[in-house]
């Protein structure tokens, strides 16, 4: 069986591309890689990417000379969780709250990490986390 090494992008899809990322380049520091009109992508930590589509922009095949991407979309508030180093929790925190993004949940995990978990303005659950989550993290 070939094996799959690790997840490259993520996408959440929002309501208000430019609110989007007045969030995520403004509050969260992520700088933007790719931009159009229906979709905006970011690196996260040189490692992953995170895409942000216009809800119901990606519904039709997209096609180019190099092929096509099938149609998707996404409804609903969904999870993503950042890794952040153990050090910078704190700091996050008080940038948060200063950013009045309210705080939803705080966790101390059994493997030693702590997570916090807050909401983008599309009600998309967001989670930074440090190691100690999972047994890979």
């Amino acid at each position: 069986m070939p094996r799959l090494s690790r997840i490259i992008e993520t996408a959440l899809y929002v309501d208000d591309l430019g609110r989007a990322r007045d969030f995520y380049e403004g509050k969260l520091g992520l700088a933007p890689m790719l931009e159009t009109g229906t979709l905006c992508a970011y690196d996260v930590g040189g490692q992953s990417v995170l895409l942000l589509f216009l809800r119901g922009q990606s519904l039709r095949t997209q096609s180019s000379a190099g092929g096509s991407i099938p149609p998707h979309d996404g409804h609903g508030p969904l999870h993503i969780c950042f890794a952040v180093e153990a050090a910078e929790l704190a700091l996050w925190d008080e940038r948060l709250q200063q950013q009045g993004i309210a705080i939803e949940g705080r966790m101390s995990w059994e493997r030693g990490g702590k997570s916090l978990y807050f909401r983008d303005p599309d009600g998309h659950m967001l989670e930074l986390a440090t190691p100690g989550l999972w047994p890979n993290y």
